[in-house]
């Protein structure tokens, strides 16, 4: 496998994981409908960074020569004692380079290497998708507030205890591996060819898939769709002339902070402007992106996935039925900054008839928080099945000790359809038959015990339909949500650049 194919599937890596982690457990609200929204137009897909292969660890350690890195002591202040500094091999050989920091992240650390490696890898893909390369000090300052953001959010999740089970982390690389058509031990010997280390790989797919359920958590306790928002959309989409076609797009974001005065807005409106004039020149789009854009997936040419015209919003749907494939819009201002897109492409929507095989099952849940363990969330619901066992009704366990919204109804799900719940909750309520109880079930979201009371072949057009007008809302709403967030997330930090500080320095 050559290296390039490799940085393919680290890519796909992502990819999968936003995929797998977003669905819904519940339509209580346990989990989400996929993020793929864009009114206010972000473009982010959350979990589609390239740079996965993130640097060092860091252990309270003296600082010592070694034969690659050294840190010296002097390297930290007295404001930062309490910084961790790198641990080395040591050796007897003369130094051959200095790994320094580069960023300080409240008490965490970001160094050259870590950057560097981040650089190489994002070039590397680059080169792969033939895209030209953009300046290198562009890269490097996209790529660094990408660590210190991708930082920020790991620490988030550590406060409050979001953690990633060993075998939740083994069924997302087994589902990776499915995806490049490859058995586990072959994908374990790509691995091993590429020279990356396994345990390194698992661990950068923890953080992935620990970020999604961050973002997940986030956004799910502060967007509401409604029923009345859904028959609006529907109404909508009978009678609007915008149509129901599908479109691929590339995008390029000119972030605007919140609480920037009026000259800095203008500043960042001039670089979108410079960005469109260079594209009007004719220079390539996936190269603009990569210098120019702030979103996520400005690394990859700013491609998007296929949407549905009515899930971007009026203003950009009404932009994009009037471009022929490969034009540009003009800069579109958003609240969270200014965007340019391309159509790529577009095709006609079909609405098939949906006959599935649905569930009518119930559940309890005992979630895992700050405040309840995951050994003691297994105790508690093993008590639970233990009670039912001996014959207390499984629905008044449900109301009196289920953590899940369905509490009320006995732990009531009423008929849930294939994909609706997250995998681990649906493979286990798969191999029930009418009428048993699992044993405890572990999803991302706590311990539950799950009924099966009956199943049916039902024909769900109707109800499908509701559930993708469902899914465009809460994408509109997640995309400004989220941004939002990981604004606050960043301001609220404790940030040092000593990239931009030293560039800043070197203009003077």
């Amino acid at each position: 496998m050559s290296k390039n194919v490799f940085i393919s599937i680290i890519a796909l890596s992502c990819i999968l994981i936003s995929k797998f982690g977003v669905a819904q457990v519940l339509e209580s609200g346990q989990g989400m409908e996929p993020m793929q929204g864009i009114e206010p137009i972000q473009g982010m897909e959350p979990m589609q960074e390239l740079d996965l292969l993130q640097g060092l660890e860091f252990t309270k350690q003296p600082a010592q020569e070694t034969d690659d890195a050294l840190v010296p002591t002097e390297e930290l202040d007295a404001s930062q004692e309490s910084l961790h500094e790198l641990e080395l091999p040591q050796s007897t050989n003369s130094i051959k380079s200095i790994d320094h920091i580069v960023a300080i992240v409240n008490e965490e650390v970001i160094t050259r290497r870590e950057l560097d490696r981040a650089v190489d890898t994002t070039i590397s893909q680059l080169e792969q998708q033939g895209i030209q390369l953009p300046d290198i000090e562009a890269i490097e300052s996209q790529l660094m507030e990408s660590l210190i953001v991708k930082r920020i959010q790991l620490q988030r999740a550590d406060e409050i205890g979001l953690t990633v089970s060993d075998s939740e982390l083994d069924e997302t690389i087994q589902r990776i591996a499915d995806e490049n058509n490859m058995s586990l031990q072959a994908f374990y010997a790509a691995l091993e060819e590429e020279g990356v280390n396994f345990n390194k790989f698992r661990n950068d797919i923890r953080d992935e898939v620990v970020m999604v359920r961050l973002k997940e958590r986030e956004v799910n306790s502060r967007v509401n769709v409604t029923e009345g928002e859904v028959d609006n959309f529907l109404r909508t989409q009978e009678t609007s002339a915008i149509g129901n076609d599908e479109y691929l797009i590339a995008h390029i974001l000119v972030r605007v902070p919140e609480h920037i005065d009026t000259l800095q807005i203008e500043k960042r409106r001039q670089r979108a402007e410079s960005a469109l004039a260079k594209l009007n020149e004719g220079v390539e789009f996936a190269q603009i992106a990569a210098e120019y854009s702030d979103a996520d997936d400005a690394m990859r040419g700013g491609e998007m996935d296929w949407r549905p015209v009515a899930q971007m919003g009026p203003r950009f749907a009404e932009l994009l039925t009037a471009l022929q494939p490969g034009e540009l819009t003009p800069i579109i201002q958003s609240p969270i900054g200014f965007h340019i897109l391309k159509l790529l492409d577009r095709r006609a929507q079909q609405v098939p008839v949906v006959i599935v095989d649905q569930t009518h099952a119930r559940h309890i849940l005992i979630k895992v928080n700050e405040l309840t363990s995951e050994s003691d969330a297994l105790q508690l619901i093993r008590q639970l099945k233990e009670r039912i066992d001996n014959g207390t009704d499984f629905g008044e366990i449900a109301r009196l000790h289920s953590e899940d919204n369905s509490a009320t109804d006995g732990g009531d799900l009423g008929w849930v359809s294939p994909g609706v719940t997250v995998p681990a909750f649906e493979e286990a309520m798969n191999a029930l038959h009418p009428g048993e109880i699992s044993e405890p079930v572990q999803t991302q979201f706590g311990w539950h015990i799950i009924q099966v009371i009956e199943r049916r072949s039902q024909d769900v057009s109707d109800e499908q339909q509701r559930e993708n007008a469902r899914q465009a809302i809460h994408a509109r709403k997640a995309d400004v949500v989220l941004e939002e967030w990981l604004q606050q997330l960043r301001d609220q930090a404790y940030v040092e650049n000593r990239v931009e500080i030293d560039a800043d320095n070197s203009n003077l």
